[in-house]
């Protein structure tokens, strides 16, 4: 079909945010390119007719490799790049494994960027497209313990930002998805590590979890989202998910000092400064 559309999305493994939007624009009649490391995460998409190609958004030369097989496959075009793949490390910031972190900003900030440096000329040849980047409210959300997933995420919405500016000449149009809490598999498991500080806090560090996430169906999530990627001219920024739509209201009208002492009242780090001070105040 000459009007169907072209979508490429990262990040594509089951159980994840890119296997439900893979399959609900394949739903909708797009064609779909989904990628991931491993081709076997993505079988299950491959059974639906869906296009699957391993790639490690972290590797250029892969990147290169996947822009020039889809180049060859669509005529060089491509009107959809939703930039997906990522990765959660949970952790106080004295805890956190700096090598993890690289880690981090390399796959959430860095990887989006050469995706779209990449596949900038096939979307500039659709005449009409779009780059959608999964951001998350923790971008503006400064949950404790995930300080190095909130600042990556508020990193790319940055870059988000200033990309909606820069490729508007091309009629390229740049969304910037504010996810909530979905059902998925990207957040692990997560101790707080013996000879931390906060190890006296594991309790109540998971009893807020329990709280925060409300989760929505990934299937639910991608409805929303697809259908507005899929308008003439989507929104520039998604508020979807679970208490997406709460955080929006937080993040512009709440005084942050008020988000603040609700943050610190959900994590226990209330008690926690009392306790410290108590423990000072032995010792002297």
């Amino acid at each position: 079909m000459a009007s169907q559309k072209t979508v490429l999305i990262t990040g594509c493994s089951a159980g994840g945010i890119g296997f439900a939007l893979a399959t609900e624009f394949h739903v909708q009649g797009c064609r779909v390119f989904a990628t991931a490391r491993r081709l076997e995460s993505m079988e299950a998409l491959a059974a639906l007719g869906i296009e699957t190609l391993a790639l490690d958004v972290t590797d250029i030369d892969a990147i290169k490799a996947t822009k020039k097989e889809i180049s060859s496959r669509t005529g060089g075009k491509l009107d959809i790049l939703v930039n997906n793949a990522g990765q959660t490390i949970s952790g106080a910031a004295s805890d956190l494994e700096m090598s993890e972190v690289r880690g981090q900003f390399e796959l959430n900030v860095v990887a989006p960027m050469c995706m779209v440096q990449e596949f900038l000329p096939l979307l500039i040849s659709s005449g009409k497209a779009c780059i959608a980047n999964v951001g998350s409210v923790a971008a503006v959300i400064p949950t404790p313990f995930l300080s190095s997933y909130n600042a990556s995420k508020a990193a790319l919405r940055a870059y988000g930002n200033t990309l909606r500016l820069e490729v508007a000449p091309f009629n390229i149009r740049v969304v910037d998805l504010m996810t909530g809490t979905i059902e998925s598999n990207v957040m692990k498991p997560y101790s707080i590590p013996e000879g931390s500080l906060y190890k006296s806090l594991e309790p109540q560090y998971h009893a807020a979890l329990q709280v925060r996430d409300r989760a929505i169906p990934a299937e639910v999530y991608a409805q929303t989202v697809v259908a507005e990627l899929l308008k003439p001219k989507p929104r520039y920024t998604l508020w979807a998910g679970a208490a997406a739509s709460a955080t929006w209201f937080m993040s512009n009208y709440m005084p942050s000092w008020l988000m603040d002492m609700a943050l610190i009242n959900l994590f226990g780090l209330s008690k926690f400064a009392e306790e410290v001070r108590k423990a000072r105040a032995s010792t002297q």
